[in-house]
């Protein structure tokens, strides 16, 4: 990776991609942005918006452009996709949004692409499966957010219950970025100390705060129409570890060869992310109750993957 140009090509730019532009250019030092999107007037007004920002957060060029821009590029984020409506699930999504991915990727390999793509149009864990398999990449440079905005959600809930700073809590979801997901209780600390050395976490507040964690998306989709503030500050998180070679360690869609038993599927887990992409997968110690749950995660994205038309 080139030190004197970080180039990042987004590509859609509906909520969750000029949240993730926004929080880019302020968090991370990019020196090109490259917007594509169909709405070509909005992507312009887009472009022209958020160069107002580099002069409080930093230089760096912003235009809009097309796949081809992506040849020299060090990321591409996809976040182009029909997004969620009230009611329905991550993966009624899927057939829809694979066409829409199938006409991202084929360009974008074509232009000479081969930088790390990152992924966050739902459902997050086949989508990101499917985007290395369309592009023959190595799975160490295909990243889906997976369930970073999961766990954030966990934290901010667990940070709520027990009257704590959420920077005191340490704590993960895995498997799905949906409704097959589960909170890994077992390895969490808030300051610390194991969850189990809190009395105000019993069996039952735990069931109840996982199960909110679940419905949050839901909630607020509900509320405003759609969520976007976290899971673009995942995104600019991730590009971030990769442009900046962090080796930091993050819960993201990542590919399994044998981790929890599953194979040939991305699936939420910590990993480690370095400017080559994913460094290294970590499986993380689980109960036998949370293993039941990875692998029944894994089946049900599965099915969904042999149904994709």
């Amino acid at each position: 990776m080139s030190e004197s140009n970080r180039k990042v090509v987004l590509v859609g730019d509906g909520a969750v991609g000029s949240s993730f532009a926004f929080s880019l250019l302020q968090n991370v030092s990019a020196t090109e942005l490259v917007i594509v999107d169909i709405k070509k007037d909005h992507t312009e007004g887009d472009a022209l918006d958020l160069e107002d920002v580099t002069p409080f957060a930093g230089p760096a060029k912003i235009h809009t452009g097309e796949y081809e821009d992506a040849a020299d590029a060090d990321i591409v984020v996809i976040t182009a996709g029909i997004p969620r409506k009230p009611g329905e699930s991550r993966l009624d999504l899927v057939n829809k949004n694979t066409k829409i991915l199938d006409s991202i990727v084929q360009p974008v390999v074509k232009s000479g692409f081969d930088g790390c793509f990152v992924v966050s149009a739902n459902p997050v864990d086949i989508l990101t499966t499917i985007t290395q398999r369309l592009s023959g990449f190595p799975k160490e440079r295909v990243i889906g957010t997976g369930t970073s905005l999961d766990s954030a959600r966990l934290q901010v809930a667990l940070a709520h219950k027990l009257n704590v700073d959420v920077n005191e809590v340490n704590a993960y979801v895995f498997g799905e970025h949906g409704d097959s997901s589960f909170a890994n209780y077992d390895e969490a600390t808030v300051s610390g100390k194991p969850l189990s050395e809190y009395s105000a976490l019993s069996a039952d507040s735990l069931a109840e705060i996982e199960e909110s964690v679940k419905k949050k998306g839901g909630q607020i989709i509900g509320l405003k129409g759609a969520t976007f503030y976290g899971v673009a500050m995942s995104l600019s998180k991730i590009c971030k570890a990769i442009l900046n070679n962090e080796d930091v360690a993050l819960p993201i869609s990542a590919p399994l060869t044998g981790e929890y038993g599953i194979n040939d599927l991305y699936l939420g887990t910590l990993a480690i992310i370095d400017g080559n992409g994913i460094q290294q997968v970590i499986e993380v110690p689980l109960s036998e109750e949370e293993s039941h749950k990875m692998t029944n995660s894994a089946e049900k994205m599965n099915e969904v993957l042999m149904a994709v038309k």
